[in-house]
């Protein structure tokens, strides 16, 4: 991939959080504030104005503006975490003009690394790092041949991960606030999560 291409998956990402928005809003309002479709679309939206009229950027350069257009964009816990995903992805691509398989599983460790230690949480906390640490630790006990595989790998072990979150108790965020009645629940972060991974490689299949 190049910077365009990754442009290209990213507004490709944008359009299927448009089309989610109300599925993660109507997810949130079971154990949140029902606003977590809303932000997503809303960050995913900046990073499209943000994207839209920039061409033959480096991946790097790719991943910076999208941060940026994020964190700007979104407030809520969500604006900060892949404001640092994006820009974890951004700096192990540094100095990098294509992305090939093993550069593509690097984004994917790399952006849950970074969502991990900024949001502070751990596996089981019911967080989008219950579908962003399986994909992760997916990826890394492969050798993945292509970028479509690494995303495609990592989106089946991040969809797994956050129905997983239905038998968790929240630990973190709004939902903690519940206690035992936010059990039963999927947790909206992940479902979002694993919906970013799908939708990227969904436009890997259909463009490859």
């Amino acid at each position: 991939m190049t910077g365009d291409d990754l442009k290209a998956m990213l507004l490709a990402t944008a359009a299927a959080m448009d089309a989610s928005k109300d599925q993660l809003c109507a997810l949130d309002g079971e154990i949140g504030d029902a606003d977590h479709g809303i932000a997503m679309s809303r960050g995913f939206g900046a990073i499209r104005t943000a994207l839209d009229d920039l061409t033959g950027e480096t991946p790097t350069g790719v991943f910076n503006a999208a941060a940026r257009a994020f964190l700007n964009e979104v407030g809520a816990s969500s604006g900060p975490l892949y404001a640092t995903a994006f820009m974890r992805a951004a700096a192990i691509l540094k100095g990098k003009e294509t992305v090939g398989a093993n550069e593509a599983r690097d984004i994917v460790v790399s952006m849950a690394d970074g969502i991990a230690k900024r949001g502070k949480a751990e596996r089981g906390d019911k967080t989008m790092l219950d579908a962003w640490g399986p994909a992760s630790e997916a990826i890394q006990r492969t050798t993945p041949q292509s970028v479509l595989e690494v995303f495609k790998t990592s989106a089946e072990a991040a969809k797994i991960g956050a129905e997983e979150t239905v038998n968790m108790l929240a630990k973190k965020g709004r939902a903690a606030r519940l206690g035992v009645r936010s059990l039963g629940h999927r947790d909206p972060g992940a479902v979002s999560a694993a919906l970013i991974l799908d939708a990227m490689a969904a436009h890997l299949e259909e463009n490859s």
